[in-house]
Protein backbone atom coordinates (compact mmCIF):
# COMPACT_ATOMS: atom_id res chain seq x y z
CA UNK A 1 0.00 0.00 0.00
CA UNK A 2 1.43 3.78 -0.55
CA UNK A 3 0.80 4.55 2.48
CA UNK A 4 1.77 2.72 5.87
CA UNK A 5 2.82 3.14 9.50
CA UNK A 6 3.56 0.67 12.00
CA UNK A 7 2.54 0.41 15.83
CA UNK A 8 3.15 -1.29 19.07
CA UNK A 9 0.27 -1.45 21.59
CA UNK A 10 0.38 -3.59 24.50
CA UNK A 11 1.61 -6.70 23.28
CA UNK A 12 0.66 -6.68 19.50
CA UNK A 13 2.21 -5.34 16.83
CA UNK A 14 -0.05 -3.63 13.90
CA UNK A 15 1.14 -3.00 10.50
CA UNK A 16 -1.50 -0.44 8.69
CA UNK A 17 -1.31 0.54 5.46
CA UNK A 18 -3.94 2.31 3.39
CA UNK A 19 -4.53 3.91 -0.39
CA UNK A 20 -4.84 7.26 0.90
CA UNK A 21 -2.62 9.33 3.14
CA UNK A 22 -5.35 10.83 5.31
CA UNK A 23 -5.88 7.72 8.46
CA UNK A 24 -1.97 7.55 7.95
CA UNK A 25 -1.78 10.60 8.81
CA UNK A 26 -3.79 10.96 11.38
CA UNK A 27 -2.80 7.96 12.92
CA UNK A 28 1.01 9.36 13.15
CA UNK A 29 -0.40 12.03 14.78
CA UNK A 30 -2.51 10.65 17.49
CA UNK A 31 -0.48 7.71 18.25
CA UNK A 32 3.25 9.92 18.21
CA UNK A 33 4.27 9.17 21.73
CA UNK A 34 4.09 5.64 21.56
CA UNK A 35 7.14 3.86 20.91
CA UNK A 36 9.12 3.74 17.84
CA UNK A 37 8.61 0.58 16.34
CA UNK A 38 9.42 1.34 12.69
CA UNK A 39 10.25 -1.75 10.60
CA UNK A 40 9.89 -4.09 13.25
CA UNK A 41 7.94 -7.74 12.36
CA UNK A 42 3.90 -6.77 13.04
CA UNK A 43 1.79 -9.60 14.44
CA UNK A 44 -0.70 -8.44 12.30
CA UNK A 45 -1.70 -6.50 9.17
CA UNK A 46 -4.54 -3.83 8.19
CA UNK A 47 -5.45 -2.42 4.95
CA UNK A 48 -7.90 0.36 3.75
CA UNK A 49 -8.40 -0.13 0.22
CA UNK A 50 -10.99 0.74 -2.28
CA UNK A 51 -13.84 -0.92 -2.99
CA UNK A 52 -13.28 -0.38 -6.22
CA UNK A 53 -10.22 1.53 -8.35
CA UNK A 54 -12.74 4.40 -9.72
CA UNK A 55 -13.93 4.58 -5.61
CA UNK A 56 -10.10 5.62 -5.01
CA UNK A 57 -10.71 8.93 -5.90
CA UNK A 58 -14.54 9.34 -6.84
CA UNK A 59 -16.40 9.23 -3.35
CA UNK A 60 -13.53 7.25 -1.72
CA UNK A 61 -14.92 3.95 -0.47
CA UNK A 62 -12.83 2.18 1.60
CA UNK A 63 -13.29 -1.68 2.50
CA UNK A 64 -11.54 -2.93 5.60
CA UNK A 65 -9.16 -5.86 5.34
CA UNK A 66 -5.94 -7.34 6.86
CA UNK A 67 -4.61 -10.83 7.71
CA UNK A 68 -7.88 -11.28 9.09
CA UNK A 69 -11.26 -9.95 7.02
CA UNK A 70 -15.06 -9.95 6.57
CA UNK A 71 -16.35 -10.60 3.13
CA UNK A 72 -19.44 -8.47 3.95
CA UNK A 73 -17.91 -5.59 5.97
CA UNK A 74 -20.04 -2.40 4.91
CA UNK A 75 -17.40 -0.23 3.21
CA UNK A 76 -16.58 3.24 5.13
CA UNK A 77 -16.25 6.89 3.35
CA UNK A 78 -12.79 8.32 3.49
CA UNK A 79 -14.16 10.77 5.96
CA UNK A 80 -13.93 8.17 8.77
CA UNK A 81 -10.93 6.82 8.11
CA UNK A 82 -8.99 7.17 11.06
CA UNK A 83 -11.92 4.90 12.49
CA UNK A 84 -12.12 2.49 9.63
CA UNK A 85 -8.30 1.78 10.99
CA UNK A 86 -8.91 1.49 14.33
CA UNK A 87 -11.93 -1.04 13.03
CA UNK A 88 -8.94 -2.82 11.37
CA UNK A 89 -6.97 -3.45 14.21
CA UNK A 90 -9.96 -4.16 16.54
CA UNK A 91 -10.64 -6.89 13.63
CA UNK A 92 -7.52 -8.53 13.49
CA UNK A 93 -7.41 -8.92 17.58
CA UNK A 94 -10.64 -10.39 17.80
CA UNK A 95 -10.17 -12.79 15.31
CA UNK A 96 -6.56 -13.56 15.56
CA UNK A 97 -5.36 -13.05 18.86
CA UNK A 98 -3.98 -16.42 21.13
CA UNK A 99 -1.85 -15.12 23.23
CA UNK A 100 -4.32 -13.74 25.82
CA UNK A 101 -7.92 -14.51 26.46
CA UNK A 102 -9.84 -11.54 25.25
CA UNK A 103 -12.27 -9.95 27.33
CA UNK A 104 -14.51 -7.40 25.85
CA UNK A 105 -14.10 -4.97 28.58
CA UNK A 106 -12.39 -1.61 29.94
CA UNK A 107 -9.68 -1.74 32.51
CA UNK A 108 -7.75 0.65 34.78
CA UNK A 109 -5.07 0.24 37.32
CA UNK A 110 -4.57 1.32 40.42
CA UNK A 111 -1.36 0.11 43.06
CA UNK A 112 -1.04 -2.92 40.80
CA UNK A 113 -4.44 -4.04 41.24
CA UNK A 114 -7.25 -3.59 38.10
CA UNK A 115 -10.59 -2.65 37.86
CA UNK A 116 -12.49 -4.86 34.93
CA UNK A 117 -15.55 -3.14 33.45
CA UNK A 118 -17.40 -4.87 31.01
CA UNK A 119 -21.26 -4.58 29.18
CA UNK A 120 -22.68 -3.46 26.24
CA UNK A 121 -21.75 -0.94 23.73
CA UNK A 122 -23.58 1.92 25.27
CA UNK A 123 -23.36 0.61 29.00
CA UNK A 124 -21.02 3.75 29.09
CA UNK A 125 -17.58 1.43 30.37
CA UNK A 126 -15.56 3.31 27.95
CA UNK A 127 -16.81 6.71 29.50
CA UNK A 128 -16.07 5.98 32.75
CA UNK A 129 -12.85 4.27 32.08
CA UNK A 130 -11.65 7.48 30.26
CA UNK A 131 -12.74 9.57 33.10
CA UNK A 132 -10.80 7.79 36.20
CA UNK A 133 -8.10 7.66 33.59
CA UNK A 134 -8.05 11.09 34.52
CA UNK A 135 -8.29 10.79 38.22
CA UNK A 136 -5.86 9.00 39.84
CA UNK A 137 -6.27 5.37 37.49
CA UNK A 138 -4.01 3.81 35.13
CA UNK A 139 -6.39 3.34 31.58
CA UNK A 140 -5.12 0.35 30.72
CA UNK A 141 -7.42 0.04 28.00
CA UNK A 142 -10.93 0.63 26.26
CA UNK A 143 -11.42 -2.19 23.92
CA UNK A 144 -9.88 -5.12 24.84
CA UNK A 145 -8.91 -6.50 28.50
CA UNK A 146 -6.07 -9.31 27.83
CA UNK A 147 -6.27 -11.70 30.40
CA UNK A 148 -2.76 -14.13 30.87
CA UNK A 149 -3.61 -17.66 30.62
CA UNK A 150 -1.09 -18.61 33.13
CA UNK A 151 -0.49 -15.84 36.08
CA UNK A 152 -4.27 -14.60 35.91
CA UNK A 153 -2.97 -11.24 35.38
CA UNK A 154 -4.71 -7.85 33.15
CA UNK A 155 -2.21 -7.07 30.55
CA UNK A 156 -2.60 -3.56 29.08
CA UNK A 157 -3.64 -2.51 25.33
CA UNK A 158 -4.21 1.30 25.80
CA UNK A 159 -5.32 2.40 22.10
CA UNK A 160 -7.25 5.74 21.96
CA UNK A 161 -10.63 5.89 23.60
CA UNK A 162 -13.61 5.74 21.43
CA UNK A 163 -16.12 7.98 22.72
CA UNK A 164 -19.35 8.20 21.28
CA UNK A 165 -22.57 10.93 21.31
CA UNK A 166 -22.76 12.78 25.33
CA UNK A 167 -19.31 11.37 25.88
CA UNK A 168 -17.78 13.56 23.79
CA UNK A 169 -18.61 16.48 25.43
CA UNK A 170 -17.87 15.29 29.05
CA UNK A 171 -14.26 13.88 28.22
CA UNK A 172 -13.53 16.88 26.10
CA UNK A 173 -14.29 19.22 28.98
CA UNK A 174 -11.82 16.95 31.43
CA UNK A 175 -8.73 16.77 28.99
CA UNK A 176 -6.45 19.19 26.78
CA UNK A 177 -7.61 19.34 22.99
CA UNK A 178 -4.25 17.90 22.34
CA UNK A 179 -5.23 14.70 23.00
CA UNK A 180 -8.74 15.02 21.26
CA UNK A 181 -8.86 13.35 17.52
CA UNK A 182 -11.51 14.51 15.05
CA UNK A 183 -14.55 14.50 15.37
CA UNK A 184 -16.12 11.98 13.17
CA UNK A 185 -20.04 12.64 12.31
CA UNK A 186 -22.65 10.60 11.35
CA UNK A 187 -21.02 7.25 11.47
CA UNK A 188 -23.16 4.40 11.91
CA UNK A 189 -23.07 4.48 15.76
CA UNK A 190 -23.26 8.30 15.49
CA UNK A 191 -20.70 10.98 16.19
CA UNK A 192 -17.05 9.58 17.91
CA UNK A 193 -14.35 11.00 18.77
CA UNK A 194 -11.24 9.24 19.81
CA UNK A 195 -9.11 10.28 22.97
CA UNK A 196 -5.20 9.65 23.31
CA UNK A 197 -4.25 7.74 26.87
CA UNK A 198 -2.01 9.85 29.25
CA UNK A 199 1.69 9.75 28.87
CA UNK A 200 1.96 7.42 31.75
CA UNK A 201 -0.50 5.00 30.48
CA UNK A 202 1.21 4.75 27.47
CA UNK A 203 4.93 4.20 29.49
CA UNK A 204 3.32 1.83 31.32
CA UNK A 205 1.67 -0.45 29.18
CA UNK A 206 4.16 -3.37 29.46
CA UNK A 207 2.99 -3.53 32.89
CA UNK A 208 0.23 -5.45 33.74
CA UNK A 209 -2.06 -6.35 36.93
CA UNK A 210 -3.65 -8.46 39.07
CA UNK A 211 -7.36 -8.24 38.63
CA UNK A 212 -9.44 -6.85 41.59
CA UNK A 213 -12.96 -6.17 40.87
CA UNK A 214 -15.54 -7.09 37.81
CA UNK A 215 -18.10 -4.37 37.09
CA UNK A 216 -20.89 -4.52 34.86
CA UNK A 217 -21.72 -0.99 34.32
CA UNK A 218 -25.12 0.26 33.09
CA UNK A 219 -25.41 3.99 32.08
CA UNK A 220 -29.44 5.91 32.19
CA UNK A 221 -30.36 5.11 35.37
CA UNK A 222 -30.86 5.50 38.99
CA UNK A 223 -27.63 4.35 41.34
CA UNK A 224 -28.48 0.99 42.18
CA UNK A 225 -25.68 -1.76 42.62
CA UNK A 226 -25.83 -5.39 43.34
CA UNK A 227 -23.82 -8.77 43.29
CA UNK A 228 -23.52 -10.75 40.29
CA UNK A 229 -23.12 -14.61 40.93
CA UNK A 230 -20.60 -16.70 39.55
CA UNK A 231 -22.57 -18.38 37.21
CA UNK A 232 -23.56 -15.05 35.71
CA UNK A 233 -20.19 -13.72 35.69
CA UNK A 234 -18.93 -16.77 33.54
CA UNK A 235 -21.86 -16.79 31.05
CA UNK A 236 -21.54 -13.20 30.43
CA UNK A 237 -17.60 -12.83 30.21
CA UNK A 238 -18.02 -16.19 27.82
CA UNK A 239 -20.04 -13.37 25.82
CA UNK A 240 -17.98 -11.11 25.76
CA UNK A 241 -14.96 -12.86 24.57
CA UNK A 242 -13.99 -13.31 21.38
CA UNK A 243 -11.36 -16.14 21.38
CA UNK A 244 -13.14 -18.38 24.44
CA UNK A 245 -13.91 -21.39 21.78
CA UNK A 246 -10.35 -20.56 19.94
CA UNK A 247 -8.46 -20.96 22.91
CA UNK A 248 -10.05 -24.11 24.67
CA UNK A 249 -9.37 -25.54 27.41
CA UNK A 250 -6.88 -23.12 28.46
CA UNK A 251 -9.37 -20.13 28.46
CA UNK A 252 -11.80 -22.45 30.78
CA UNK A 253 -9.07 -22.93 33.38
CA UNK A 254 -8.47 -19.26 33.27
CA UNK A 255 -11.34 -18.11 33.32
CA UNK A 256 -12.76 -20.73 36.17
CA UNK A 257 -9.80 -19.13 38.03
CA UNK A 258 -10.82 -15.68 37.31
CA UNK A 259 -14.51 -16.09 38.38
CA UNK A 260 -13.51 -17.98 42.00
CA UNK A 261 -11.31 -15.22 42.98
CA UNK A 262 -12.22 -11.68 41.70
CA UNK A 263 -15.57 -10.05 42.90
CA UNK A 264 -18.27 -8.86 40.72
CA UNK A 265 -21.15 -6.26 40.89
CA UNK A 266 -23.27 -4.85 38.65
CA UNK A 267 -24.15 -0.85 39.23
CA UNK A 268 -26.73 1.21 37.16
CA UNK A 269 -25.76 5.10 37.35
CA UNK A 270 -26.88 8.15 35.71
CA UNK A 271 -23.90 10.32 35.45
CA UNK A 272 -20.23 9.99 35.69
CA UNK A 273 -20.18 11.74 38.64
CA UNK A 274 -22.15 8.65 40.46
CA UNK A 275 -20.30 6.14 38.89
CA UNK A 276 -17.24 7.38 39.95
CA UNK A 277 -18.25 7.69 43.46
CA UNK A 278 -19.59 4.35 43.30
CA UNK A 279 -16.38 2.86 41.90
CA UNK A 280 -14.08 4.66 44.63
CA UNK A 281 -16.87 3.01 47.74
CA UNK A 282 -16.65 -0.41 45.91
CA UNK A 283 -12.52 -0.15 45.91
CA UNK A 284 -12.56 0.64 48.94
CA UNK A 285 -14.59 -1.53 50.47
CA UNK A 286 -14.51 -5.40 48.67
CA UNK A 287 -11.47 -4.93 46.33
Amino acid sequence: MRHSLTLRIGPATFRIGSAWAQPIDQLAHLYADYPDVDGAIADFTVRLQPTSAIRRWVRPSIFITGDHGLADAAPMSLAHGLLAAEMGMNLQMALGWRRHLLLHASSVEKNGRVLVMTGESGSGKSTLAAQLGERGWRLMGDEFALLDLDSGAILPFPRLVSLKNRAIEVIAGEVPAARMGPLLGATAKGDIRHMVPRADAVARMGEGGMPALLLFPRFGSGPAERPVGQGEVFMRLTQASTNYVALGEPAFAALTRFVAQVPARAIDFPSGEAAIAMVDRLWSEIA
